[in-house]
C-alpha cells in the first residue's frame, strides 16, 4: 500500500516507514479566541453559548513517518503529525506538524482540552480548539506526544524535528571508552596524611617538670629528726627571754604552794568552819 505525507496529502517513498501513536474517533473542533494574556486558552469561553464555536466534529491521529536519508547507511529522518480528519471518509481537514511543543498547548480550566495550531501546504497557521469526550483519551494524547518527543531527541525545553540515524547512533556507541578494569588490574588510592594511623604522642620536659611539683617529699632522716628538735628546744628557750610572758602554773604546783590554816594562825573550828 503506498504511504501518504498526512501533513501534504502526497506520496512518500517506498522505503517511508509510519507508525500511529494514537487514534481518537470523536474530538471536537472549535474556532477559539485569542488566547488571554496571564490567563492562557481558557476551555469555558470555547463551549460557552450553546457550543457556537464548534465548528467540526474529526478523528484525531497521531502518525510518526520515518523517511530513509538518500545517500547515507541507514540514516533516517523522523517526523510526527497530528491530523484532524473526516471519521466517515478520512479526508484530511487539518494538519498540525508537530515541530515544537508549543504545537499543542493545553488550557487553564480543564485536562481534555487543548489549543493546536495547524498549518497548511501553503505555510498558512490557525489555532483551533480540540476538545475529547473522555479525559481518559486525553491523557493518552498527552502520552503519545510524550513518546513523540523522545522519538525527536527533544530536550525538555523543546525542540525541532529530529533524525534517527541508527548506524551513526550505533557507531558512536561502539566508540565510548570503555573504563571497566580488565583482568589482573588494579587501582591504587593514595590517601592524604589525616587519614594515615597516628602517632604516638612523646611527652615533653616541660610536662614532666610540671607533674613532679604534685610529688610527695621523702620522709626526714634520723639527723634531720635530730636538727629539728634541737630547733625545737631552740625555740622553748626563745618563748622565755624576758620580752615573752611565761605560761601559766600547772594545778599540782598551785596546790604544794597553797598554805593551811593552821600555818597561817588559825585553829580549827568547832564545827570545822576552818579546814
Amino acid at each position: 500500500m503506498e504511504s501518504i505525507d498526512p501533513a501534504t496529502g502526497r506520496a512518500l517513498p517506498s522505503d517511508a516507514i509510519q507508525r500511529v501513536l494514537f487514534v481518537a474517533g470523536l474530538v471536537h473542533v472549535y474556532n477559539i479566541p485569542p488566547m488571554t494574556p496571564g490567563k492562557g486558552h481558557v476551555a469555558a469561553s470555547w463551549t460557552a453559548d450553546g457550543n457556537k464555536r464548534q465548528i467540526f466534529t474529526a478523528r484525531l491521529r497521531v502518525i510518526e513517518t520515518a523517511v530513509p536519508v538518500p545517500g547515507t547507511d541507514g540514516e533516517e529522518k523522523v517526523k510526527t503529525d497530528i491530523v484532524l480528519e473526516d471519521s466517515s471518509n478520512g479526508q484530511l481537514f487539518a494538519a498540525a506538524p508537530y515541530t515544537a511543543q508549543a504545537i499543542v498547548e493545553p488550557v487553564s480550566d480543564s485536562s481534555r482540552f487543548f489549543a493546536l495550531r495547524v498549518q497548511d501546504e501553503a505555510g498558512r497557521k490557525a489555532t483551533l480548539g480540540v476538545g475529547f469526550e473522555e479525559r481518559s483519551e486525553a491523557f493518552d494524547f498527552g502520552v503519545s506526544l510524550q513518546e513523540a518527543q523522545k522519538t525527536l531527541g527533544w530536550s525538555s525545553q523543546g525542540g525541532g524535528p529530529g533524525k534517527k540515524p541508527a548506524a551513526a547512533e550505533q557507531k558512536d556507541n561502539a566508540e565510548k571508552r570503555d573504563l571497566s578494569l580488565k583482568e589482573g588490574e588494579t587501582i591504587t588510592i593514595n590517601l592524604p596524611g589525616r587519614f594515615g594511623r597516628r602517632k604516638p604522642d612523646t611527652p615533653s620536659v616541660s610536662s614532666s617538670a610540671s607533674l613532679s611539683s604534685f610529688s610527695l617529699p621523702p620522709p626526714p632522716s634520723s639527723s634531720s629528726s635530730s636538727s629539728s628538735s634541737s630547733s625545737a628546744s631552740a625555740s622553748a628557750s626563745a618563748l622565755r627571754s624576758p620580752g615573752i610572758l611565761p605560761p601559766p602554773p600547772s594545778a599540782s604546783s598551785v596546790r604544794q604552794k597553797r598554805l593551811s590554816a593552821q600555818q597561817l594562825g588559825f585553829d580549827d573550828g568547832k564545827f570545822g568552819e576552818f579546814a
